[in-house]
């Protein structure tokens, strides 16, 4: 599945680029857009792996944890960037709001679904591949048009087939799960795109830890869909993040 989204994200990014671009992009920034293609691929290929260990509750707000970390130490200790000092509460609030939410609902016996470590370390490589994605596409340059961006893509497959070789995995998907896999891929495409005008217009730290407050969705999601339940940290967790986001959109 991982493999297929990322084609449909590919496919998008290639059209984009083709019909929409307007810029003109510099030999770093393709490096950079290539680099965010190798953290896109780890990133999506470990997360679908922990997805199929574990609780999709758990291990998307714990893969969050490195895409967020990563690239707010690198942004103030190495790009000299200085949020404001509500943002630095809105980040402050990033890491329990995920940890809140990463919370597994207890069983009626008072035991747990599952294995709460259950996908956690495949969780956790995920966070950084995501984290390399964050940090080397906020260095793609303004105006460079959207080939870079098509670029990640492109390199996130091959990177994507190569874990799953690595791994003997199949790459054939039929059926209905088809159509919402490209689907899911080609939102990831708009994402980045989103994620990339955003750090134009503010700093990469704060434009960071916005776009890593998405686990708030898909708990959501398994909450609706998957009908995993909500517990009293989850809905505290959802809560922060919210205040967080309010924090943090501040300018």
């Amino acid at each position: 599945m991982a493999l297929h989204a990322q084609l449909g994200g590919t496919v998008l990014g290639l059209l984009l680029a083709l019909f929409l671009d307007a810029g003109s992009a510099a030999l770093a920034d393709y490096g950079w857009g290539a680099m965010s293609g190798v953290g896109t691929g780890a990133g999506v290929a470990f997360l679908y792996r922990a997805m199929s260990q574990g609780a999709m509750s758990v291990v998307v707000p714990v893969s969050d944890v490195g895409a967020v970390t990563l690239p707010v130490l690198v942004g103030v200790r190495f790009l000299g960037e200085r949020p404001a000092a509500p943002a630095w509460v809105g980040i402050a609030a990033v890491l329990p709001a995920l940890w809140l939410v990463s919370q597994s609902s207890p069983d009626p016996d008072g035991g747990q679904r599952g294995s709460v470590s259950a996908g956690v370390p495949s969780a956790l490589v995920a966070g950084m591949g995501f984290g390399v994605q964050f940090l080397a596409m906020a260095q793609v340059g303004a105006g460079s048009g959207l080939w870079p961006v098509a670029l990640s893509r492109v390199v996130s497959v091959a990177v994507i087939a190569a874990v799953l070789g690595s791994y003997g995995a199949g790459w054939r998907l039929s059926g209905s799960p088809w159509a919402a896999t490209v689907a899911a891929g080609a939102l990831g495409t708009l994402a980045i795109v989103l994620y990339l005008e955003a750090t134009g217009q503010q700093l990469m730290t704060v434009a960071t830890v916005l776009s890593a407050l998405y686990p708030a969705i898909p708990v959501l999601l398994a909450l609706v869909v998957l009908k995993e339940r909500l517990n009293c940290r989850q809905a505290a967790g959802l809560t922060c993040a919210a205040f967080a986001v309010g924090l943090l959109a501040l300018r």
